[in-house]
């Protein structure tokens, strides 16, 4: 289980090392508030002709220590993995919360990238105040609650439990500095200028970030391309994960 140390905390990720070639840029997967690498499917952790790393962000599942209380230090840390690993040009795929993070290191260091792929995600990230203060009340009960808004109504209650356990292994205080994050990110004014790439995905039913947020994004960004997935919710890429995978895969060959 690889891991490098950031600013002296571990920093673990998931390899799949299966660009031949050495010469695609390799693609990272961020997730988002709460989440771990986990929360992207394995068809995509292990993209064939790719390099691929999934990443556990600071405070999550197997990377230990502090968390962030805002998309800026996110950001920071992220490109202290790069830095780490010697990852000069990348491409990044960034999951709600992680899609700020995306957004954040576009507009920051967009020589760096290849191209960016922005998942259930927007320029501007309100939460609920029920979740903020649920997480603090009475957290076990406002993780199912996020459960049943992140997913499309007809998911499997399986795949919500799994949710729900998953989220639970977070410390509470990380979870609510990742909502406070995002609650305070703010980039409508800015993303018209990043130029990289990028490929917007969004389920149908997402309820979270609804499909309007990624068309402004669309919209916004120059050189960006739509793709809304049917029957689908905010866990778009567990809910769908074979069109997931196949509009992501499309993207890196253009790119590429």
């Amino acid at each position: 289980m690889p891991r490098v140390l950031v600013d002296n905390q571990p920093f673990f990720y998931r390899l799949s090392a299966n660009d031949l070639t050495g010469r695609r840029p390799p693609l990272l997967l961020i997730h988002g508030a709460g989440g771990t690498h986990m929360h992207w499917p394995a068809s995509l952790r292990r993209l064939p002709d790719w390099t691929v790393y999934a990443l556990d962000l600071p405070g999550h599942g197997k990377s230990t220590g502090p968390g962030r209380a805002s998309i800026a230090a996110y950001c920071d840390a992220l490109y202290g993995f790069l830095q780490a690993l010697g990852l000069a040009r990348v491409v990044l795929a960034g999951h709600s919360m992680g899609g700020a993070i995306v957004q954040e290191f576009a507009l920051r260091y967009p020589g760096r990238l290849a191209g960016i792929v922005l998942v259930g995600t927007g320029a501007r990230l309100r939460v609920a105040p029920a979740i903020l203060e649920g997480i603090r009340s009475d957290f076990p009960a406002t993780a199912r609650t996020i459960a049943d808004w992140v997913h499309d109504k007809n998911v499997p209650e399986q795949l919500k439990r799994i949710y729900v356990q998953r989220t639970l292994e977070n410390d509470p205080q990380v979870m609510y500095d990742d909502f406070y994050a995002c609650d305070h990110f703010d980039r409508r004014a800015e993303v018209t200028g990043i130029a990289t790439p990028a490929l917007i995905v969004c389920g149908v039913n997402d309820v979270m970030t609804p499909p309007k947020f990624s068309e402004a994004l669309a919209q916004s960004l120059p050189n960006a391309r739509l793709a809304l997935i049917p029957g689908a919710g905010h866990m778009v890429a567990l809910e769908a994960p074979d069109a997931v995978t196949t509009a992501v895969a499309e993207f890196l060959r253009e790119i590429a």
